[in-house]
């Protein structure tokens, strides 16, 4: 894979978290392939297709964090495969998995590796600390 290549894969992957931030996830519809698969453990709907990760991150994540930011802490990429250390942040003001809003600052952190074809993210593995967060809203683990 070129340099060049590997220059539109990471900018591909910012312009994704460009999308979460600005909490305009249609961004994802021109990065992601047609076929993209997000494998995400801490979501109730790990495995899915990406409309229906757009419709949970909208409602889950931005419903009870209206602030939330993904702040790029490390981002490396090889060949057709991306990684990048985020650190999320943002203030529980709606209900969260059932938990209603606290008001608390929280912080969570989270790895993501992309691969990537023809600049398109086709498929990503999520890693996030979402036992962390659930513990500084208050909830038992």
């Amino acid at each position: 894979m070129t340099t060049e290549n590997t220059k539109i894969n990471m900018t591909t992957i910012r312009r994704f978290w460009e999308g979460f931030n600005s909490h305009n996830l249609n961004i994802w519809d021109e990065v992601c392939a047609p076929d993209f698969i997000n494998h995400d453990p801490g979501l109730p709907t790990p495995d899915a297709d990406l409309a229906t990760i757009k419709q949970t991150i909208a409602h889950l994540m931005f419903g009870a964090f209206p602030d939330m930011q993904a702040m790029e802490e490390d981002l490396f990429a090889d060949g057709d495969k991306v990684v990048t250390r985020r650190i999320l942040r943002g203030t529980h003001q709606g209900e969260f998995m059932g938990i209603a809003p606290t008001g608390k600052a929280v912080t969570a952190g989270g790895v993501g590796l992309s691969h990537l074809s023809a600049g398109k993210i086709k498929e990503q593995w999520v890693y996030f600390d979402a036992l962390g967060l659930l513990h500084q809203v208050g909830a038992k683990p």
